[in-house]
């Protein structure tokens, strides 16, 4: 059945009031969508496309807002871009509606973005049931807010690169991922490597909503003490607070409560919202901030609990680098 054009507007939160109507080709027939495969949708497939499912799949979802800031200049050239790749089966999106709550458009692997980056793996494609059942997961969370946050870190680093010649993330890894790279020894928001020039700063990342209390965030050290002893690399933890006051708070519990072993430095919204910048207070070392390329860290030497470098097929944007000069 051929297709026709149609005039839509954005489901509120994917376009401000006053934006003009988006023109998206749609077709009669479902059944032309259902059973596409990866070959049948290849020749609208870019390197860019492929890239945002690598990530979606990493880290389970990101906002309109972050898929713009990383890959795009121009937020409604993202927008068309991703209705294209939800119109052909490639992403799929929700809209978790919570009254007095930022509602942001959230993107997710579609049937074919999960085929494509775990056949690319080498692994089984995930059953529509499987798929289906790991998206409504991600709606539901309860901890939504708190995996945008981690997100929001690292979209802001891939942005900072972005903007910054000789600034790289080369490496960024999700919860999961990072607990199993470190033989599940710990289980920290997420693991990067930071990279300026010739320095590598390695890191491991707690978000904190000030939902626990201050004693609960130190308690998470001691893990990371017994992977540093067991081998695993001198990365600092980085803390990200609600609030200046918290930090403080966080800042007179390791007073009380030192870890000598372990490189630790917190940040707060009032420090700045750049976490590559001089936002970062070491405890320890009074209130001075420093960038995270100044931050103390060492890979250490690779082993069972410890990945050591990033290598080139870490990069979380590995697929659009030319390697060819």
């Amino acid at each position: 059945m051929p297709a026709h054009t149609e005039s839509r507007h954005f489901p509120p939160g994917e376009l401000s009031t006053g934006d003009a109507p988006v023109i998206v080709v749609r077709t009669n027939d479902t059944r032309r969508t259902a059973g596409r495969t990866l070959v049948d949708v290849s020749h609208r497939l870019r390197p860019r496309d492929y890239t945002i499912a690598l990530l979606l799949d990493e880290h389970t979802t990101l906002t309109t807002e972050h898929i713009n800031a990383v890959f795009f200049s121009n937020p409604t050239t993202c927008r068309h871009r991703l209705q294209l790749l939800r119109h052909i089966g490639f992403l799929d999106r929700f809209i978790r509606n919570r009254p007095g709550a930022p509602n942001p458009v959230c993107w997710l692997p579609g049937v074919l973005a999960a085929r494509y980056c775990a056949l690319s793996r080498g692994e089984s494609p995930p059953t529509a049931k499987t798929l289906r059942e790991r998206q409504d997961r991600a709606y539901a969370s309860p901890t939504l807010a708190h995996l945008l946050a981690v997100n929001d870190f690292f979209v802001s680093l891939l942005v900072h690169a972005r903007n910054r010649p000789g600034a790289d993330l080369t490496r960024s890894w999700s919860e999961g991922t990072t607990a199993a790279a470190f033989g599940h020894r710990i289980k920290p928001d997420g693991h990067g490597v930071w990279t300026t020039g010739d320095a590598e700063t390695g890191f491991f990342l707690e978000m904190d909503r000030g939902t626990e209390p201050i004693g609960r965030l130190v308690d998470k050290l001691a893990s990371q003490r017994k992977l540093r002893a067991e081998g695993g690399p001198q990365y600092p933890i980085l803390f990200v607070l609600p609030s200046r006051l918290r930090e403080q708070n966080l800042h007179r519990k390791l007073v009380d409560r030192p870890e000598p072993t372990l490189v630790v430095a917190t940040t707060s919204p009032e420090s700045g919202l750049d976490p590559a910048g001089p936002v970062w207070r070491l405890a320890g070392n009074g209130r001075h901030r420093l960038t995270l390329a100044d931050l103390p860290s060492s890979h250490g030497l690779p082993g069972p609990l410890n990945p050591g470098p990033a290598r080139p097929e870490d990069h979380p944007l590995r697929l659009l680098i030319d390697t060819t000069s």
